[in-house]
């Protein structure tokens, strides 16, 4: 036979109150109300005592809020999105919200069905990176009154809040540096992609190449190809070119396939390849040769995105129909698979 739930009113019943004080403990009111801190506590043990959770989305009925904030990412397997999203989660817990996320595949079919499932929900609100084409559905709960922040990347003549890192001009910087350390044959390998972040940083890299006069070396990739084949992909492309003496890998994740493809030619970084990876992690300090990589600031992201969806939701912010628009600088972490090439006499 199934246990019986806990519900408030036995909580009440057992303790000798009413189910409006320990409906006022539970939401955080007890001070507001003037509930003594002596009572507070003893609603709280006995409901950590008998093992009581809240039914968030019952609460969420009565006053029209979960407390719940929806989240979409790429890929929560992306080291770069597992982070942010679990210092997000961190941040928010301790305001009193909890966070569910997805990933999008960076598939606009699957983004439109987990914002419907969302909404469902009754979450209070969306921090998303979003894929492409879902810009109707976005204006649908900006129109609706839900607070929206993107970040990672935009979305072109979407207004609503974003936190995004300065692309153009932090590959602008790797690439002058490896200009600067006697590189000019260059190749830019990134996705087939027109996400707006992905094009800023082809700008940064086309914008050295012009000012230096060198050719333009681009390779694309296709969006989680299989490993093997991107691979493949890349050790044929380096094959082709055998000018190249550096490689600008445009995320983390080709650039791990971009390392395998190197290493299976036999080729020597930097000497015969100088590298610098879009997007560090822990696997490229600890590489060898290390790798150059832009580190990107997570925990500025994190902050900033629960920050601002939080001042919406508790009106710290006057508008919802102001925008907010928050710019992040990375930084070029240098290390040896960058440096100056070993010039043969």
């Amino acid at each position: 036979m199934a246990k019986k739930k806990i519900t408030i009113g036995d909580i009440a019943k057992a303790l000798g109150v009413s189910k409006t004080t320990v409906s006022f403990v539970l939401n955080g009111k007890a001070r507001k109300i003037q509930i003594s801190q002596e009572l507070e506590k003893r609603v709280l043990d006995y409901i950590q005592q008998v093992g009581y959770i809240p039914n968030q989305y019952a609460q969420g009925l009565r006053s029209g809020k979960t407390r719940i904030i929806g989240m979409l990412v790429e890929d929560i397997s992306d080291s770069f999105f597992s982070a942010i999203a679990r210092q997000i989660e961190e941040k928010a817990y301790k305001m009193g919200y909890k966070i569910v996320y997805s990933s999008t595949e960076n598939n606009t079919e699957k983004a439109k069905e987990m914002l419907e499932v969302y909404k469902n929900s009754r979450v209070d609100g969306y921090i998303i990176a979003p894929p492409p084409a879902i810009e109707n559905e976005i204006n649908e709960l900006i129109k609706d009154g839900f607070p929206v922040v993107l970040f990672d990347r935009t979305l072109p003549g979407l207004y609503t809040d974003n936190i995004i890192v300065d692309n153009f001009n932090s590959v602008y910087e790797a690439m002058t540096h490896f200009v600067s350390n006697g590189f000019k044959n260059i190749a830019f390998i990134t996705l087939s992609s027109d996400q707006v972040q992905m094009l800023e940083r082809e700008r940064g890299y086309l914008q050295t190449m012009s000012e230096i006069g060198a050719p333009y070396i681009i390779k694309r990739i296709k969006y989680h190809d299989d490993k093997l084949h991107s691979i493949q992909e890349i050790e044929t492309f380096l094959t082709s070119h055998r000018h190249i003496d550096a490689v600008f890998f445009a995320t983390n994740y080709i650039a791990e396939n971009g390392l395998e493809a190197i290493r299976n030619l036999k080729l020597t970084i930097p000497d015969d390849l100088g590298v610098i990876v879009f997007d560090d992690n822990n696997m490229f300090r600890l590489f060898s040769p290390s790798i150059t990589a832009i580190s990107q600031p997570i925990n500025e992201i994190a902050s900033n995105s629960i920050s601002l969806i939080l001042d919406k939701l508790t009106n710290k912010l006057a508008s919802h129909d102001q925008s907010v628009n928050i710019i992040l600088k990375n930084t070029l972490v240098i290390r040896e698979s960058s440096q100056k090439k070993q010039r043969t006499k």
